[in-house]
């Protein structure tokens, strides 16, 4: 470990860390949306609703809780770390564990005792068996925290992929389990107690990934010590560790919980609008809001965090060369950084919208719901683009010292988004297809916002033709090309193929093969991408050693 804390690390390997953190996360997301499918097969819309509202409101406790205490922990102790303060980084790192244990329990007894007035309906049942995991969650973040602020991203990467793995493998088991103790006659009761078998589930990968963490600490507990019995330096004492703990989380958690309260702000909208104003019955909309949160939003997930991996792995760049060659210099790059971004989230974007029902069809092809997924799905392609342009700002704004900025841009998005939601809530009845509208909403306006005061502080200039318009044509022809190959192979294919899944299956991992190529092969042979910007992406020496293989580069 004692490699890790050296405060000489080269950039190099702080850039491998973040790519090793990044791709953990792309991998549990696709992990994440994998499971998904067999567990809705199981569930239905209806469970994934009662789960998805109840998670809403986990997570926001998750995160006043204990979301935010590896960033917060790991900023601390890298700190004290890198002047050689052993003994007082242990020290503020066994006051985090009493912080999160006195935490993590009054969240947990809040969802339990709580339920019922946080959400409505079924959902309270299925809430109540999240609040453990809030008490186990805040020591899992310590202790990722604690390793990241020695500079490895490793242990912290394979619990998220445990953690992800454990928790797909016992939400699918308890829901199968628990539905089969409900019994097919009361459709409403099967769903709520399969909703609560994947809650359960995360609760299990939260428990395994911390004992993980656990045997990881202890394994490296001898070299722990020995560097404290070595330190020289002077105890700071609890009191003091308490207080720079509060004064670094509160920040965090402030941040954290404006970014993220907006889906639960939608969910409380949606529920209890159309259940205590409009009259609809609870299991009706648990099913729509299943169907928008289990399925579109999960779809559209998986290549917002690919732009976002791309983003946070590029960051430290950003960050490095605002120190070292300062305002200029920086503007340059996240002017390189948000062309790379955008050359990855535009064709996601687009090839999204072309192939929707297909891509719907594959990972969830429960037909009573199909066609209404799908269009959730086209509706929510746009925000792969201005989610992946947010996050990037996001970290640009932070790393340049303007931390508070984008806070107050997601709460006043927040407040916009709220009041046009419960607008369409109340008087149209587009209930669904209204929080697709919202989101759309929410995330270009945290684009227009960020990007307008981190312009203020960066002179940044585009090159508008190959940032924006040669992605977005070579987007729309490969677009075009992905729908009418998927149209003529589910035609070739439906002639020798007997089942309607395999053809559509088959047909769009020919369509996205050769949808990909076109788009590479217009973007760069238009000019859209030089080796440089594609050497920037995540693999990016990979994919440049194919693009020369096949002379397309």
């Amino acid at each position: 470990m004692d490699s890790y804390s050296n405060k000489e690390n080269s950039k190099k390997g702080l850039f491998v860390q973040a790519g090793i953190l990044a791709i953990a996360g792309v991998i549990s997301r696709i992990i994440g949306l994998l499971y998904r499918s067999p567990l809705t097969a199981i569930i239905g819309d209806e469970g994934n609703g009662y789960y998805s509202t109840a998670y809403n409101f986990y997570g926001i406790v998750l995160l006043i809780s204990s979301y935010s205490i590896p960033s917060a922990i790991s900023k601390i102790l890298s700190g004290k770390i890198a002047v050689q303060e052993y003994r007082n980084a242990h020290k503020i790192f066994r006051s985090a564990l009493i912080y999160v244990a006195i935490v993590g329990l009054l969240g947990g007894l809040l969802l339990f005792f709580g339920a019922d007035f946080l959400v409505v309906g079924r959902s309270a049942t299925v809430l109540r068996f999240f609040a453990p995991t809030i008490f186990f969650f805040g020591f899992l973040g310590v202790l990722r925290g604690y390793f990241q602020a020695h500079r490895t991203m490793v242990p912290t990467s394979i619990s998220q992929l445990i953690e992800q793995v454990f928790n797909a493998i016992v939400s699918i088991t308890g829901a199968v389990i628990l539905t089969g103790m409900a019994g097919n006659d009361d459709p409403s009761k099967r769903a709520v107690y399969g909703a609560i078998g994947s809650a359960l589930g995360t609760g299990s990968g939260v428990l395994v990934a911390l004992i993980f963490m656990f045997l990881v600490y202890r394994f490296n507990s001898s070299n722990i010590h020995r560097r404290i019995e070595e330190d020289t330096h002077e105890d700071m004492g609890y009191r003091t560790a308490f207080k720079l703990i509060l004064m670094v989380v509160t920040p965090f958690i402030l941040s954290t919980f404006i970014y993220n309260v907006s889906t639960t702000l939608n969910s409380t909208l949606f529920t209890r609008i159309l259940i205590n104003i409009k009259g609809m019955e609870d299991s009706a909309v648990a099913y729509q809001y299943g169907i928008f949160s289990s399925k579109a939003m999960v779809i559209t997930n998986l290549p917002i965090a690919l732009a976002s991996a791309a983003a946070a792995a590029m960051i430290p760049e950003i960050s490095a060369t605002l120190a070292k060659d300062g305002i200029e210099e920086a503007a340059n790059t996240v002017s390189r950084v948000t062309k790379v971004i955008l050359m990855i989230s535009i064709p996601c974007s687009v090839g999204l919208f072309a192939l929707a029902k297909p891509v719907m069809m594959i990972l969830f092809p429960q037909r009573e719901s199909l066609d209404e997924a799908s269009l959730l799905l086209m509706f929510l392609a746009i925000t792969v683009v201005l989610y992946s342009l947010s996050t990037v700002t996001n970290a640009v704004l932070q790393g340049i010292g303007k931390i508070y900025v984008p806070v107050i841009n997601a709460f006043i998005s927040l407040l916009i988004q709220g009041a046009i939601l419960a607008f369409l809530l109340l008087y149209t009845d587009l209930n669904d297809i209204a929080l697709c509208i919202v989101t759309i909403t929410y995330s270009f306006m945290m684009c227009v916002l960020n990007n307008f005061f981190m312009k203020r502080s960066l002179e940044i200039t585009y090159d508008i033709k190959k940032t924006y318009v040669l992605p977005i044509i070579s987007a729309a022809v490969m677009g075009g090309a992905a729908f009418g190959i998927h149209y003529l192979f589910s035609l070739l294919f439906g002639l020798f193929v007997g089942s309607a899944y395999f053809t559509n299956l088959f047909a769009s991992i020919i369509a996205i093969i050769v949808a990909i190529i076109i788009y590479f092969v217009v973007l760069i042979k238009s000019g859209g991408a030089s080796e440089d910007d594609i050497r920037r992406f995540p693999k990016g020496a990979s994919i440049v050693r194919i693009l020369k293989k096949t002379k397309i580069l």
